[in-house]
């Protein structure tokens, strides 16, 4: 076993995983895995630039997170960028500031590669032969993956739930009118991503990431955030439903409120939801698979 560590920078989380990693079976035993919630994102989509503020929260996480690589012996470490740090002008600061805090230069990938690490660390655990769609909805971009074993089809569009939330939400709760325009930005970025990828043909959609993972949540009545009861867990079409029209009647107080929902999230789920329910719509799902392992997953078993 090789023990290595991956880190997953996106626009509204960075997160860690430490583990033991067999690199010819693909086998991965989890040491540490943690989510801070950083924004790093905050107002690239309108300014184009990563803000001081949200670079020294995500510097912050990394010295955090550079204690734990080091506390546990970590042998490699891969830091993988998206969304955010793809669009920015000043991106060389970012860059910069994690070379010197973990000695490693982010690797600022792009979507289809993103795509390729989210559908290995999400299906390494699924058997069968069936054709899935993985969907990974972050907070600049979301992946859309067809596969089996291996990808056949992947792209990156730019919905995610920050993204959407600054572009389009303005009241607390949303008007229809702000849902109206967050479902139409969803649909036109579905008929881009159906142009390289065969969203309607996959027999199992499998959904990752902090959107997915808090709607299932919501959906299942946990008293409190469960990972393992959340991982695998099957979320119908109507469950998806339910919680998203329960979000977009909610306050930002009441949404506060749900102990689900982790506090950097309680201003972007509405959106992040909206996403899954369209896309649960839009390839006729009956449920959505819930898969904790993700990108980060991904990241681990390439590095070794």
């Amino acid at each position: 076993m090789t023990r290595v560590a991956g880190i997953d920078c996106g626009t509204n989380s960075i997160r860690l995983l430490v583990a033991d990693v067999h690199p010819e079976t693909g086998d991965l035993i989890e040491l540490d895995r943690r989510m801070t919630i950083v924004r790093l994102g905050q107002g690239v989509d309108k300014t184009g630039r990563l803000a001081p503020e949200a670079l020294e929260r995500t510097f912050a996480a990394c010295r955090a997170y550079a204690e734990v690589i080091k506390e546990l012996g970590a042998e490699k470490l891969r830091f993988v960028a998206t969304s955010a740090s793809r669009d920015a002008e000043n991106r060389a600061d970012f860059v910069n500031g994690v070379v010197e805090i973990l000695g490693v230069g982010p690797e600022v990938i792009t979507g289809d590669q993103e795509a390729e690490f989210s559908f290995t660390g999400a299906t390494g655990e699924l058997h069968g032969d069936d054709r899935r769609l993985v969907v990974d909805i972050g907070g600049g971009s979301t992946e859309f993956v067809v596969g089996n074993r291996h990808v056949e089809a992947a792209r990156s569009v730019d919905i995610g739930c920050v993204r959407l939330t600054e572009r389009h939400i303005r009241h607390d709760p949303p008007t229809a009118e702000e849902a109206d325009a967050i479902r139409a930005d969803v649909r036109a970025a579905l008929d881009l991503a159906a142009e390289a990828v065969p969203i309607d043909s996959a027999e199992t959609l499998v959904g990752l990431a902090g959107s997915v993972t808090t709607v299932a949540a919501i959906a299942l009545g946990l008293p409190a955030y469960d990972s393992e009861k959340i991982h695998h867990a099957r979320i119908s079409a109507a469950q998806v439903a339910e919680v998203t029209d329960r979000l977009l009647a909610s306050t930002h107080a009441e949404r506060a409120a749900i102990p689900v929902i982790h506090p950097g999230r309680v201003d972007v789920i509405i959106a992040g939801a909206l996403v899954l329910r369209e896309i649960v719509e839009r390839v006729g799902a009956h449920e959505v698979v819930v898969s904790e392992h993700d990108i980060l997953d991904g990241i681990a078993l390439s590095v070794a």
